[in-house]
């Protein structure tokens, strides 16, 4: 079903707010903030300190992890009653390691517009300003909290050839770091810390470099490292697995399974046969 976002029709606008300079915030935000009904806030306090800055004044409801799947009645509610709705997580863009998809996701399910808006995210300037290859890149956010699912998740990620994203807190970026370290080698990183306020800064190096530098430093922070380059063994993967990891890798099914059978020396139709098979 086609959606065309310029129609009258009421909807739900998916509203990027500044990740820490206000000046960051675009003309449509704004024009959008000033247009919706009822704002969805993952932190009302927060959005408040936003739409008082700008002189805006709007309903807010509260919606984060917690409560999120409670709302979905009461957006669609408000939807039947022709209001537009914003929906705005504390900084940056809803839905981006921030609530927002069970909302959108059940209102695109009940065949409501969504409309998202391009504007402030925090793993885009860390990546362009990280000085490594940024294509291809894998966005994962936050990590596990705890060093043995972190190291799990690691080790599904340490073949990919993209550059790795990942969000962390300050509080755990050491042990992060050595966990890194530890699965994936002392690779080329980069960690883009308070992104766009006063005290931005950009750490770069290796990791071994980089770790006594970062020690106490606070805010939030995003990792960039380097994708794996070294000549890959894929012998431990089933011809599954290995399609698979391309396919991960941002590659269509099509291109994934041609490089499965330039690694293996093989032929395509015999990559297909399997894949299309399992």
């Amino acid at each position: 079903m086609e959606q065309k976002s310029y129609d009258d029709k009421n909807g739900v606008y998916l509203i990027p707010t500044p990740i820490g300079n206000m000046d960051d915030i675009t003309y449509r935000i704004l024009e959008t903030l000033k247009k919706v009904d009822v704002i969805f806030s993952e932190d009302t306090r927060v959005t408040n300190e936003l739409l008082k800055h700008f002189d805006i004044h709007k309903k807010l409801i509260s919606s984060h992890q917690y409560n999120e799947e409670q709302n979905k009645d009461k957006i669609i509610s408000l939807l039947e009653e022709g209001k537009n709705i914003g929906i705005v997580t504390d900084r940056g863009t809803p839905i981006i390691s921030d609530p927002g998809f069970i909302l959108t996701k059940h209102v695109i399910d009940k065949g409501y517009k969504v409309v998202a808006l391009p504007g402030p995210t925090a793993f885009v300037p860390a990546l362009i300003a990280s000085g490594i290859d940024p294509q291809p890149f894998y966005f994962h956010g936050f990590l596990k909290t705890t060093s043995s699912k972190r190291k799990v998740e690691l080790e599904n990620l340490k073949n990919l050839q993209a550059a790795l994203i990942f969000y962390e807190a300050p509080h755990r970026i050491e042990e992060t770091l050595k966990d890194i370290k530890e699965v994936l080698g002392n690779r080329k990183i980069s960690i883009s810390r308070e992104i766009s306020k006063k005290y931005e800064s950009i750490y770069r190096g290796n990791i071994d470099e980089i770790f006594e530098i970062i020690k106490g430093k606070k805010g939030e922070m995003v990792i960039i490292v380097e994708g794996n380059h070294q000549n890959l063994n894929y012998d431990h993967l089933t011809l599954i697995e290995h399609v698979n990891l391309y396919i991960k890798e941002g590659k269509d099914k099509k291109e994934a399974m041609k490089l499965v059978a330039k690694d293996r020396n093989i032929s395509k139709s015999e990559v297909y046969k399997e894949y299309e098979n399992r």
